[in-house]
């Protein structure tokens, strides 16, 4: 059996070290060593130098298990446990040398969720939690915001790459939201803004066209820190990235109801 809040410990300390390479490689990033690998969809050398680092170190944690990783290290089959790892989630802000980005890391076995640890790298904050256990912020417990109305509601969005697929939707979504909730956000990193939600900064989140290694992590830290995580009807399908609607829970159902009429 695993000793899962050992593991968390040990991610911990590499998400942060790969947190600090992130740091570095910042202050001298050669911006012309870019690629796009889609449409406004950007890999650096940084991300792959940054997971191959990661993915060597989680095979000497945990031989036995997969990978599904952003930038395609690792391989998965039919092992027991997978790893999920983005080795820089919010490459574009972090391309402009803008907050938020970090590094998130997840295990998981064939049924739920096991592991998550996201290391924002500009704030110095490392959220985390295993199955079970609290929610933490460096140390500190956290948990989800008391706020019930979406009068009150801080609320963060996400525009996917695939803006022909999403265009629609996210129009018809700004144009029933803005001006009835507290205020809305664009931070382009949804590793990050789940853990925010986790930590009562904000009261709900809403991206799709998401990948499994975006989302694991602080999926997992939501919950354990009294949040919901759902797809766009109430179900579980957003383990796939998908559809992701994350709340504080208490303001869920009114955001689901939103989404079905859109």
């Amino acid at each position: 059996m695993l000793d899962l809040e050992q593991i968390t410990a040990e991610v911990r300390q590499l998400a942060i070290e790969t947190g600090a390479f992130l740091r570095e490689e910042r202050k001298n990033f050669l911006r012309e060593r870019v690629q796009e690998k889609k449409s406004h969809d950007y890999v650096s050398y940084v991300d792959k130098e940054s997971e191959n680092r990661i993915v060597k170190r989680l095979k000497e944690l945990l031989p036995e298990a997969g990978f599904i990783a952003e930038e395609g290290s690792g391989s998965l089959t039919n092992e027991n446990y997978c790893w999920l790892v983005d080795p820089l989630d919010g490459t574009t802000n972090f391309i402009h040398n803008n907050a938020p980005y970090c590094v998130s890391i997840a295990l998981r076995n064939k049924e739920e969720l096991l592991v998550g640890v996201v290391y924002e790298v500009c704030r110095d904050e490392c959220f985390w939690a295993w199955k079970g256990s609290k929610a933490y912020l460096n140390g500190t417990e956290i948990h989800v915001s008391s706020v019930s109305t979406l009068n009150e509601s801080f609320i963060e969005l996400g525009f996917p790459y695939d803006a022909d697929h999403y265009r629609e939707f996210v129009s018809k979504l700004i144009r029933r939201l803005y001006g009835n909730v507290c205020g809305l956000r664009l931070q382009g990193s949804a590793a990050a803004e789940l853990c925010y939600i986790a930590a009562g900064r904000f009261e709900a989140r809403m991206e799709a066209l998401l990948g499994p290694w975006d989302i694991a992590a602080g999926a997992l830290i939501l919950m354990q820190a009294g949040g919901k995580i759902t797809d766009y009807k109430g179900g579980d399908e957003f383990y796939s990235g998908k559809q992701v609607l994350a709340t504080n829970g208490k303001i869920h159902e009114y955001l689901l109801k939103i989404i079905a009429m859109l």
